[in-house]
């Protein structure tokens, strides 16, 4: 059993119409993958899929995939959050399933693992790769944002 540290919450940074076939191909033609970025892709609507098993590491972080749970929704596009009612009701449930199964692991939106890329000491909009927080931690337990 892998070792889970962190719970990361994507966006795939496109449509929230965005067909999952396309989101594959664009792993495998524009970034090189064989294996999906994330666990699981939650759509508009709140349906979840799993992309990959949670044994299996993803491309979600660089750096970061061995130790890692990667979920994601469909939207995020041009860096504004586009989560439906449904999609932020389904992450949240998601996370807390996974805090119950990893109770050690810290949650993390994408971008708190991003690079602080110009190197002023903090991680501004340029030097965000995508994916935003949908929950924050108070103590032990998970709240909405």
């Amino acid at each position: 059993m892998r070792k889970i540290k962190f719970i990361v919450v994507h966006c795939t940074a496109g449509s929230a119409q965005q067909k999952t076939q396309d989101i594959f191909t664009y792993w495998k033609t524009k970034l090189g993958w064989n294996s999906p970025g994330y666990h699981k892709l939650v759509a508009a609507d709140g349906s979840v899929e799993t992309l990959s098993d949670d044994e299996v590491p993803t491309n979600g972080v660089k750096g970061y995939n061995h130790n890692s749970i990667h979920i994601c929704y469909k939207g995020g596009f041009d860096g504004k959050d586009t989560r439906t009612k449904e999609q932020k009701e389904t992450l949240i449930n998601l996370v807390k399933q996974y805090k119950k199964k990893y109770p050690t692991a810290v949650v993390l939106g994408h971008r708190d693992l991003s690079p602080d890329l110009n190197k002023d000491g903090k991680v501004t909009k340029a030097d965000i790769l995508k994916g935003r927080g949908v929950i924050k931690r108070v103590g032990g337990s998970i709240k909405k944002k």
